[in-house]
């Protein structure tokens, strides 16, 4: 079946940079849209963006200008850059594919200032 793998995450600080990806297998990511989502303590898990199977994307107002989602159709992935992160995005992410509702296991960003 669907499955999806995040990884990526760390230790950042302010004025630096992260890329976080996600390897899916049982589909592909010309077929399917992908999101990501996060998780911060103590907060319910909220969408960050998304991609469609189209190219279309969605940003969640507070990262906009600052995170680009991509995918890679060869390789079956796709990616989140963070530029100029902040605190507020400390978070466990995971990326999420609705049309199965699959869940990868999460990989956790903290952010340093």
């Amino acid at each position: 079946e669907v499955q999806l793998q995040a990884s990526g995450g760390g230790l950042v600080q302010t004025g630096g940079s992260l890329r976080l990806s996600c390897v899916a297998s049982g589909f592909n990511f010309d077929d399917y849209a992908i999101g990501w989502f996060r998780q911060a303590p103590g907060k319910e898990r909220e969408v960050v963006s998304c991609i469609s199977d189209d190219g279309a994307t969605f940003y969640d107002d507070s990262v906009k200008g600052r995170f680009t989602i991509s995918s890679d159709s060869a390789k079956n992935m796709a990616h989140l850059q963070m530029n100029s992160p902040k605190p507020e995005d400390t978070a466990v992410y995971y990326c999420h594919e609705p049309r199965s509702g699959s869940w990868g296991q999460g990989t956790l960003v903290t952010v340093s200032s």
